[in-house]
């Protein structure tokens, strides 16, 4: 088989790609080449299965990595722009998250694959792709099976490591590696985070609203407010998954540090802690905070804080006691371990940086080779970033690719 232009992967930058290569020289014959059985299945996770498509807040602090999302971005047509084009209304909340109106993945993908067909897009799903050679016309791929094809163009975007079960377990990017291109440390983002057990020892299921510090060598590098989740032996919630890149760079110098009740200032605690004193002194000191926090909450925090039994009377609590609780709510400590797995993870930091791409995306070592998406040593912050990173990353290198076969052919 011998085509003008092979997208790898079918995911969103890949879609977007074979979609706007089509437009820009529709005379090109264009295939997705996607390994699964059926092109787009991550978009169908993506909002916990609403698709955030985009965020009406884009700006640089959103992105991190080598490559300059934002330069893309700003260059292209906004998600609610492109979308509209595909039949999809777009909404945004408060935080402005923006959804398809029908609050369906499924219709964003729906579109997708209309506007494939409408545009004439090949789908060759079931193709794993092996390697790649050039040729005297371009480029031969192979697929793990065996099966060949030839094109002139090729626009590679098979994502990074992230969620595996979705297709991208970062087989492209080691075919590439293989050839001699360079990637940065590669390590999961938009993740969990993991602590020692014994930190969370009684924790499981908990949820608190709090303010969220990263440190490092005594230096605190980001601030989010929101909730955590605590696992047997993580840390989760959109606010710790925005931290998550952190650890490529400080590793087990990360911490967390944790205000559990960012509403409240240190003498309102303290205030509150006389009051409960007084009214609860024939209690023991497993209740002593319970009418501030969860049951399993409030007792980690005494029992850990003060190392005493909780069946202890209340009214046995001292002043350095109090003044200990109260600088432990509103800085309980962790120390950061690692990331959760690939499978955990919903987005890649690292991948192919930016000095192996030219500002049009294309490879610099490989010419007629282009690259979108995960791949791409960059990644965004949970609330539609990664998304609009797709949606525009793909747009450019489809457009770029096209336009370079259309100067050749003419």
């Amino acid at each position: 088989m011998h085509t003008d232009i092979i997208v790898i992967g079918g995911g969103a930058s890949g879609i977007t790609a074979a979609c706007e290569a089509k437009k820009t020289f529709p005379q090109a014959e264009v295939v997705i080449c996607e390994r699964l059985d059926r092109i787009g299945k991550k978009i169908l996770s993506t909002g916990n299965g609403k698709c955030n498509l985009s965020n009406k807040f884009l700006e640089s602090k959103n992105y991190h990595g080598s490559v300059n999302a934002m330069r893309y971005i700003a260059a292209s047509p906004s998600a609610e722009e492109w979308f509209s084009e595909a039949g999809i209304i777009c909404i945004a909340d408060e935080q402005g998250r923006m959804y398809p109106y029908s609050g369906s993945a499924a219709s964003v993908l729906n579109a997708l694959r209309l506007r494939l067909k409408e545009h004439g897009v090949v789908e060759m799903c079931g193709f794993e792709v092996g390697d790649i050679a050039p040729d005297r016309n371009g480029y031969t791929i192979t697929s793990a099976d065996g099966r060949v094809v030839s094109c002139r163009r090729i626009i590679i975007a098979a994502g990074g490591y992230a969620t595996p079960n979705m297709g991208t377990d970062g087989t492209m990017i080691r075919v590439l590696r293989g050839k001699g291109i360079t990637s940065e440390k590669i390590v999961p983002a938009v993740a969990p985070l993991r602590v020692d057990a014994e930190s969370v020892k009684g924790l499981k299921g908990v949820r608190a609203k709090c303010i969220v510090k990263a440190s490092a060598d005594g230096k605190v590098i980001r601030e989010e407010k929101g909730e955590v989740q605590f696992t047997e032996n993580s840390l989760s919630g959109i606010c710790v998954f925005n931290m998550a890149y952190l650890f490529g760079e400080y590793g087990e110098r990360l911490k967390l540090d944790l205000d559990l009740a960012p509403d409240m200032s240190e003498s309102d605690i303290e205030a509150y802690l006389y009051t409960i004193i007084a009214q609860r002194s024939d209690c023991e000191l497993n209740e002593l905070l319970t009418g501030m926090f969860s049951k399993n909450l409030a007792v980690y925090l005494v029992k850990t804080t003060l190392r005493r039994a909780m069946t202890e009377p209340i009214s046995g609590i001292s002043g350095r006691d109090i003044s200990a609780l109260v600088k432990r709510i509103k800085n309980c400590s962790f120390s950061v371990t690692g990331t959760s797995s690939w499978q955990n993870a919903q987005a890649t930091l690292g991948g192919i940086g930016a000095d192996e791409i030219t500002d049009e995306l294309e490879s610099r070592r490989f010419k007629g080779v282009y690259l979108c998406g995960e791949i791409l040593d960059t990644v965004g912050d949970c609330g539609g970033y990664n998304l609009q990173w797709a949606w525009s990353s793909g747009l450019t290198a489809g457009r770029n690719c096209a336009l370079s076969l259309k100067g050749e052919l003419k």
